[in-house]
């Protein structure tokens, strides 16, 4: 019977040229915003090797030069594009897509993509994600409002109970009914995206059970949405009624409640703006080693403590030249500085994503949202493993240019020269982005939020019907 019910759902669905209509736009979209990030990620992708490969260039073909002028002659470290960035591209056009690496500073990604956009990019991108989290559930509404109140001026709620057939069942009818059409369109986008990253070259590290997972993600979302649009129709008297509270509560739980998020997050753990941030990264700075001043105190105690660790009288007298073992432990001091300043960024992000948990309660976009993302590897999350990645980095080209000044000059001998191999015997910059393991670990709330969304929508849905 309950076969029964959902064929009879999806064959007068089929019938109703609203869906029709309303499904060939979704497909439209969803067909012209693939197409759109698919050659948006390509034009990046080609940007980003040309970048990669100019900066790498431009580092290994340096004229001889000392070592520390070649730390601030810097490079770069490019943010490599995930594949799956063509459903969700999360906030990659806000973190920027490059970091410059330089002696004494760590500095912030740049070149964001958000930044040349016009003032009609307040209106936002046609992108898969904007579909699959807005409109998608709104083809649900469409599809399912009038779901009981039709049956209730047909009558065929009190022949179905004549001939034995229990809540469960008609609810359970209906939900797939209602939800088999928009499982298959949405399985029918990821099969296709699936397919066109899989068979185009280079597109990056691609991951089938990423996308199977981000699919998973995005099927439970709308079985969410399909329980809740059956519940106000069977709760309300008429469709109309069910059709505005349904777009009420669509605008509610994908709109306001998101925002209403972000500006408590905000609200209850602030960030420093930028000029209070490197005001205090600035006054740490000056009270430890200045690794280009001598007669800075901390660098006359660390001449002390070295001239009695080598049992030597005279910084001349030592094994390597103290102008760049002074440096670098001026730079390990300026790292541990930017570091403890970081983490206190980062402990506010975390603060932020634990209040952005709890928030989930009041929608099932958020989960959707956060989950959506860090599957794509688009999230606040993976940005700030980037920089994470990008520092190390520098703090070992760092190490390699300074200690490379020491070992091979005498004290005060700042014209010593190093030539193109000590250039391209540091390599170039490689980023391994976190795993799907880890990824699904650390955002395991997230995932037991939507499922518990699910859960007691199922329960709502199975009340309600026994109740009419």
């Amino acid at each position: 019977m309950i076969w029964k019910i959902a064929r009879k759902e999806i064959k007068e669905t089929l019938r109703e040229g609203r869906f029709r209509i309303a499904g060939i736009i979704v497909v439209a979209l969803l067909s012209i915003a693939v197409v759109i990030s698919y050659n948006y990620y390509n034009y990046v992708q080609k940007q980003h090797a040309q970048a990669s490969s100019n900066a790498r260039n431009l580092w290994t073909s340096q004229d001889e030069k000392n070592p520390h002028s070649a730390a601030h002659y810097g490079t770069y470290a490019f943010k490599p594009k995930s594949p799956l960035s063509l459903i969700d591209q999360g906030v990659d056009k806000f973190t920027g897509i490059s970091i410059f690496l330089e002696a004494h500073r760590r500095n912030e990604a740049q070149f964001m993509a958000a930044a040349d956009q016009t003032g009609l990019a307040r209106f936002g991108d046609l992108t898969p994600d904007f579909i699959l989290l807005f409109i998608i559930p709104l083809l649900i509404i469409l599809m399912g409002y009038n779901s009981f109140g039709k049956e209730r001026e047909n009558g065929t709620l009190q022949l179905l109970q004549s001939q034995g057939v229990s809540p469960r069942k008609v609810a359970l009818g209906k939900w797939l009914g209602l939800y088999i059409p928009i499982s298959l369109l949405t399985l029918g986008l990821f099969l296709s995206a699936g397919v066109m990253l899989a068979l185009t070259p280079d597109f990056g590290l691609f991951s089938w059970t990423a996308l199977l997972l981000m699919a998973l993600v995005y099927l439970i979302y709308y079985g969410v949405f399909a329980n809740l649009t059956l519940i106000v129709s069977a709760w309300t008297k008429s469709g109309g009624l069910a059709l505005v509270l349904l777009l009420s509560l669509w605008i509610i739980t994908c709109l306001a409640a998101p925002k209403a998020a972000s500006n408590f997050a905000d609200a209850l753990y602030p960030y420093p703006t930028r000029q209070e941030f490197m005001a205090s990264v600035t006054q740490d700075q000056q009270k430890g080693l200045d690794g280009h001043n001598p007669w800075n105190e901390e660098a006359k105690r660390l001449e002390k403590e070295t001239l009695n660790k080598y049992g030597v009288d005279s910084l001349h007298q030592l094994p390597f030249n103290f102008d760049g073992y002074r440096m670098q432990k001026g730079e390990e001091h300026e790292a541990e500085v930017y570091f403890k300043h970081y983490q206190l960024l980062k402990a506010q992000f975390q603060q932020q994503s634990r209040f952005y948990s709890l928030s989930a309660a009041a929608s099932p976009y958020l989960p959707a949202r956060f989950l959506s993302m860090a599957i794509a590897r688009t999230d606040y999350g993976l940005h700030w493993d980037f920089a994470d990645a990008a520092e190390r980095y520098r703090l070992k080209m760092m190490e390699a240019l300074n200690m490379d000044f020491a070992d091979n000059s005498a004290y005060g001998n700042w014209a010593y020269k190093a030539d193109q191999a000590l250039w391209e015997g540091i390599p170039d910059f490689s980023y391994t982005p976190p795993s799907l393991g880890q990824i699904a670990l650390s955002h395991l709330s997230n995932f037991l939020l939507l499922i518990t969304w699910l859960a007691v929508s199922f329960l709502g849905l199975f009340w309600i019907t026994r109740r009419i």
